[in-house]
């Protein structure tokens, strides 16, 4: 109802004032992303009477929430605005569940690896950005991102594909017979982080196994010098009947792991070419220098995108930050795209009541009358990373992160009625240390984004 009443009031109340931006000026830049920023946390009702810290109104799913929090936490970090900062810890530390892994058990009917896996990565980011540590008695932020990455290296399935992480987590849940490129991303992003943070050998193996793995079953397909990113595959026929669409926000976790690892072993030509070759084809996502997503709102055609989709692009904007920051011959070809990117996404910000609720599409002239948390968070994110090299990089604790964790971080829990639960933890000096619905139901993925198939 909150959401019908919005949109009649921006139908019926004229425009008061767009977003203005001038990426050159930080005071801008500050300016701008300040209104969209309080934008975003009118989708938060978790601090009012009947909501949920840490959740955001419906529709929008627990896993969303995650990234929104991620998205607020940069925001912070690149502004320097602290206004939401307590309202971002208590949400990250509200939703860690009973077993501090963030499998809360009042979600075990929507959630997925995947969207474990973005609260996870949202952890992980305030352990780099040194974002204000929990008290003695709650769980570190790298404590947390250990423990969901642990969580993940116990379902890793080596009877169906070969390896590889399904779709789900609980066996009820529609996409458990799935295997889909954003799960295994996300554990692939945490491995990457995790090693560099740490300085921890084996997260890195991980990483090395998750793109062995991505490459067999062809969920990462070379093909004429560039890597196609597919969406998964059910597990018939050791998953290569493939679901062919590409997401923004699946080249994001492959580039910026792929920008971690380049870091991590000082300059490594092998995650350097692999991360052009992802950013060659992930241009495919631009359209005269604007981002859009590509296989639900194409140009010129129908909008299908659902309420998880629009957000995608906030993922891959703040990831394309991360590579923008580590990998030199990259950054002025992303900048670049950042920039036009982050003018269009302005000029979307021009609707709704308060003359400045930003929109879906960033290529169409002013705001398209879409409206929702996604939108706000892809503006937020597109518009911030246009100052990502003017900020320090991630911090590690070599560089003076300060967060503190432990290697067996959620390898003492069980998965609660996950079949794959009982596969052995690593330990020894092999140890690894240390989820959107995502964002699509299956029959849905099969009627959208066939063009890109041959594109």
């Amino acid at each position: 109802m909150r959401g019908l009443i919005r949109l009649f009031l921006a139908l019926l109340l004229p425009v008061a004032q767009a977003v203005s931006l001038d990426i050159k000026s930080k005071d801008s830049v500050n300016a701008a992303t300040a209104l969209i920023a309080k934008g975003l946390m009118d989708y938060y009702d978790g601090n009012k009477y009947g909501g949920t810290v840490g959740m955001m109104t419906a529709p929008y799913y627990w896993w969303e929430a995650g990234a929104a929090w991620n998205s607020m936490l940069e925001y912070w970090f690149i502004t320097g605005d602290e206004t939401y900062n307590p309202t971002v810890k208590e949400s990250l530390l509200y939703q860690v569940g009973a077993n501090k892994d963030y499998l809360p058990s009042n979600q075990s009917t929507t959630e997925g690896n995947d969207d474990q896996g973005f609260w996870g990565i949202a952890a992980m980011a305030a352990a780099e950005r040194n974002f204000s540590n929990p008290s003695e008695n709650q769980p570190g932020w790298l404590y947390l991102a250990q423990a969901v990455f642990n969580q993940m290296v116990t379902r890793w399935d080596t009877e169906n594909c070969n390896g590889g992480l399904r779709w789900q987590i609980y066996t009820w849940n529609a996409g458990w017979d799935y295997k889909n490129t954003v799960s295994n991303g996300c554990m692939f992003n945490l491995a990457a982080r995790l090693a560099r943070y740490t300085g921890n050998q084996s997260y890195a193996d991980w990483a090395d196994k998750i793109w062995d793995w991505l490459q067999e079953v062809e969920f990462l397909n070379y093909d004429s010098g560039l890597f196609k990113l597919y969406d998964g595959a059910h597990l018939e026929n050791e998953c290569k009947n493939h679901t062919n669409i590409e997401w923004t926000y699946n080249y994001g976790l492959l580039l910026s792991g792929s920008a971690f690892l380049y870091d991590f072993t000082n300059q490594s030509s092998v995650w350097e070419e692999r991360a052009t070759e992802l950013w060659n084809r992930a241009k495919v996502f631009f359209d005269n220098g604007v981002m859009y997503e590509a296989a639900c709102n194409p140009i010129g055609g129908t909008m299908r995108c659902n309420n998880d989709q629009r957000c995608f692009k906030a993922i891959f904007s703040r990831f394309l930050g991360h590579t923008a920051t580590f990998i030199p011959s990259l950054q002025d070809d992303i900048m670049s795209s950042l920039d036009s990117s982050a003018a269009g996404a302005a000029q979307s910000c021009s609707g709704g009541t308060d003359g400045h609720t930003c929109g879906l599409s960033w290529t169409y002239s002013g705001w398209d009358n879409y409206y929702g948390l996604g939108e706000q968070m892809s503006a937020l994110e597109c518009i911030l990373n246009t100052q990502i090299l003017t900020v320090a990089k991630p911090l590690s604790k070599r560089t003076g992160a300060t967060s503190n964790g432990s290697e067996t971080a959620g390898s003492t829990q069980k998965t609660l009625n996950n079949p794959l639960s009982d596969q052995t933890v690593i330990t020894g000096t092999d140890r690894a240390g240390a989820g959107v619905l995502t964002a699509v139901i299956l029959v849905a993925l099969l009627s959208i984004g066939f063009w890109m198939i041959w594109k």
